[in-house]
């Protein structure tokens, strides 16, 4: 078996193309463009690449991008004070905060400060419960685009055993409630999980995000399965590795996506695409 590689950029452009057109609509019916405020704290080399990313792709489908920089040293107050502003700026429909923040911030006391209806990250306690109680509103970005990957794919989780390595509040946790709502059995495993093999053997469908590249070995997957590799780890020669030994994996799975190229592109399309949900949810209009 050779697996077929899942193309997220090809995935990712569809999604853009609807957003577009929808954006258009908006600019059209409302007089303005929808607008997402994007904010970087610090000067991590890493976080400006995604933050100049996530700019630049709000400027291709018509997005009004409202950037603000701070300083790594700017305290908490500041921060702060910039979100009430956001809040209630009626040109601003997004808010999104670049992470990880510097040590000095607590992480969940900013994500609590955006407006749940502007929260178009999909992090805050209250899209979080949204989605446990099977009725979501903003939902969190990757785990959203790994859904929309499936579907544009053709893959149904209904009635599938999925196994999700990794428990992050980014990802791991969001992606079980996005596969218990899809109708999977969803099996989370973490650091304290005994013998990850035996889980990830018998997955129909794995999703890996922790963050350590080759962690999952070609071996383990189950012939036939969907492999979502959430994983981008930069190794020691420059090139990037997921968590997956894509390899190996290829040669027993059915699905799989690369890294680079899966995953990633789906996440800033679903970006654009909550931030015009949002819009029109906050103008009244349904999504047409």
């Amino acid at each position: 078996m050779s697996a077929q590689v899942i193309d997220g950029k090809a995935i990712a452009r569809t999604v853009q193309e609807r957003v577009s057109l929808r954006s258009a609509r908006f600019l059209q019916r409302h007089g303005r463009r929808p607008g997402l405020a994007v904010v970087l704290v610090g000067e991590s080399p890493a976080s400006q690449i995604y933050v100049k990313k996530k700019r630049d792709a709000c400027t291709a489908v018509g997005i009004q991008s409202f950037a603000a920089n701070f300083p790594a040293a700017c305290p908490p107050e500041a921060l702060l004070a910039h979100m009430d502003a956001l809040n209630g700026n009626d040109a601003v429909d997004g808010i999104l905060i670049q992470l990880p923040l510097p040590p000095q911030f607590d992480t969940e006391q900013i994500i609590e400060a955006i407006s749940v209806a502007k929260d178009v990250d999909g992090f805050h306690p209250y899209n979080i419960g949204r989605l446990a109680l099977r009725a979501p509103l903003l939902r969190s970005c990757t785990p959203a685009g790994i859904m929309t990957l499936l579907a544009e794919t053709g893959i149904s989780p209904k009635g599938m055993e999925a196994v999700i390595v990794g428990a992050s509040n980014i990802v791991g946790r969001p992606m079980a409630l996005e596969l218990l709502l899809a109708g999977a059995t969803v099996t989370v495993c973490h650091r304290f999980t005994q013998d990850l093999e035996t889980h990830v053997r018998r997955a129909q469908l794995l999703v890996a995000a922790v963050g350590k590249p080759g962690l999952i070995r070609g071996e383990w997957i189950r012939p036939g399965a969907v492999v979502i590799d959430v994983g981008i780890n930069r190794l020691p020669d420059g090139r990037l590795s997921g968590d997956v030994d894509f390899a190996g994996a290829s040669a027993r799975a059915a699905w799989i996506t690369p890294v680079p190229g899966g995953v990633g592109p789906l996440t800033v399309a679903t970006l654009l695409s909550n931030t015009l949900d949002a819009a029109e949810r906050r103008v009244g209009t349904a999504h047409v």
